[in-house]
């Protein structure tokens, strides 16, 4: 039976889908893990176990994440907390691998922005932040590593204004300098909750609170310097409006120690009570498509090797509107044809369970979905589609073979399979032949994953060329015979049709150009018309 448009907006409003962003290193998986557990969808905290116990975070499932001890692939959680569905999507901080971020921020509401307390805004985070403001994302910032010496609270606040031009409206304050957390001050209460570690921080830190006299007793001088912060925060008016907020034009701060689990169940709170519930998406033509619609979805992400013993793939939709129901036979917008959806399943990291309704702001994994690709719509009653996600401008080149000749099947099994999900960009050439394709990668890393994985899941062992090239545009089918003919320079074709010019460097793309008809060689636009290249 299908649900009526209230039933549907009742549910969309208890959702809150939003992802984890940060640059390498600020603690991000480890605070995945801990939301998950404060939210009891796992027992203990992976992350911060001794090592003779250690088992890998819920969220860092591939084996290399767990060997290397980073994210290299974007995952998906869903946890409950009271009446409120989170939809929790941890991203890699690696730049590397910005290209995943960025589909993963196409799917959500809101976006967790994490800091190191000693580092403060890094390289990375100001291209993620950047990534949020173009989409008009809400951004809730945390500042974590409160255990560890830091930079002075007001100083890192002054950071984010100036650095980010965005206010940063604290919602609690930390009482202790970074190295000594004692806990955080509330601001709308007068409150102080103070922190006590569990052994090894795989459970959740004991939470005592203490009204202002007590904490004044206890804490004295560290509490009547958060409290006087506080104050000078407060009278700049650097207090949290919900309306600016959303508006992206603030950011509400808190501070944590994630591998304690201090200031994590504060988190969760902000995040069910600020992030906004899903609206309405506006297709290809901009016109939106109410909550209410129609069921729509969108592909964000495509993932193979989730299960080793099937080696099956996984396309990840984003509920855009409507009632999801497994079974449901869906147009696919890109060719209008019909999609069944019996394998649906809710994706908790790597585990996962056949999931039968899902709603606006969910993901549905649909297992075996060879037809679907990044950026493809699907739809039932009129139709829909949304705009596709841009590929970004390679800046790494290398020719991939198989060592072995007799795994050549094998090879080009993987190599179209990582092409699909977008881990790099295949590039082909009749010159080189299909068993001699060119990986093009915005960072060196994303070589890395595609071997170890051709490898690993695919048992083909791989030898790598790496190219003199570093800089690729879109070029015609035209101006290819004269820009492959010359030194420094080659064409060669992505796996979608675009062709690509690949140039060693812009001295050498700059003298080709000058000798091209004009409109012969374009950036790697996005698809919304920026360069991104």
């Amino acid at each position: 039976m299908s649900a009526s448009p209230a039933d549907v907006t009742a549910e969309a409003s208890r959702r809150r889908s939003f992802a984890v962003i940060s640059h390498p290193d600020a603690g991000k998986s480890t605070l995945t893990e801990a939301l998950a557990l404060h939210a009891r969808a796992i027992a203990q905290a992976g992350a911060v176990h001794g090592k003779g116990s250690r088992r890998g975070v819920v969220s860092d499932w591939l084996d290399m994440e767990q060997a290397r001890g980073i994210s290299i692939t974007s995952a998906v959680l869903q946890l409950t907390v009271d009446d409120v569905v989170l939809n929790l999507l941890d991203t890699p901080g690696h730049a590397d691998f910005s290209e995943d971020t960025y589909r993963v921020l196409s799917a959500v509401d809101c976006a967790v922005m994490l800091l190191d307390a000693a580092k403060g805004l890094e390289p990375q985070t100001l291209k993620l932040f950047e990534a949020c403001r173009v989409r008009g994302t809400p951004v809730i910032t945390v500042i974590n590593k409160w255990d560890r010496p830091g930079q002075e609270p007001l100083a890192l606040l002054d950071e984010i204004e100036q650095r980010l031009g965005t206010l940063p409206t604290p919602l609690n304050w930390p009482v202790g300098i970074a190295g000594d957390f004692r806990g955080v001050l509330d601001p709308a209460t007068d409150t102080m909750t103070q922190f006590t570690r569990t052994p090894g921080g795989a459970t959740v830190a004991r939470r005592e609170e203490l009204d202002a006299a007590e904490a004044a007793r206890r804490h004295g001088r560290e509490w009547r310097t958060a409290v006087e912060e506080l104050e000078l925060l407060t009278a700049s008016g650097q207090v949290h409006e919900q309306a600016e907020f959303l508006a992206a034009r603030t950011t509400p701060v808190l501070f944590t120690a994630a591998v304690l689990n201090f200031g994590v169940a504060e988190l969760l709170a902000a995040i069910t009570s600020l992030a906004p519930p899903p609206q309405a998406w506006q297709d290809v033509q901009g016109r939106p498509r109410p909550v209410d619609a129609p069921f729509s979805g969108f592909v964000f992400k495509v993932q193979t090797g989730m299960d080793p013993s099937h080696r099956d793939r996984v396309a990840f939709m984003r509920v855009c509107s409507g009632r999801f129901e497994r079974g449901m036979i869906l147009t696919h917008g890109a060719s209008g044809r019909p999609f069944q959806t019996k394998y649906a399943q809710s994706v908790f990291g790597r585990e996962r369970e056949t999931i039968d309704e899902a709603y606006p702001g969910d993901v549905v994994g649909l297992v075996n979905a060879h037809a679907l690709h990044v950026g493809d719509t699907l739809h039932d009653g009129p139709a829909v589609r949304y705009p596709p996600l841009p590929r970004f401008a390679p800046e790494h080149f290398a020719v991939v073979r198989a060592r072995d000749t007799g795994r050549s099947k094998q090879f080009r099994r993987g190599i179209d399979l990582l092409d699909q999900e977008g881990v790099v960009q295949v590039l082909v050439s009749d010159r080189r032949g299909a068993q001699a394709p060119v990986l093009a990668a915005v960072g060196p890393m994303q070589f890395e994953v595609a071997t170890h994985r051709l490898e690993h899941e695919f048992g083909a062992r791989t030898v790598l060329e790496p190219l003199g090239y570093g800089i690729a545009r879109r070029t015609t089918a035209s101006a290819t015979p004269a820009v492959d003919g010359k030194h420094g320079a080659e064409v060669l074709r992505r796996t979608d049709g675009t062709l690509v010019a690949l140039f060693t460097d812009r001295w050498r793309m700059g003298t080709v150009e000058t000798e091209l008809p004009a409109g012969s060689l374009l950036p790697m636009f996005d698809t919304g018309g920026r360069d991104v290249s």
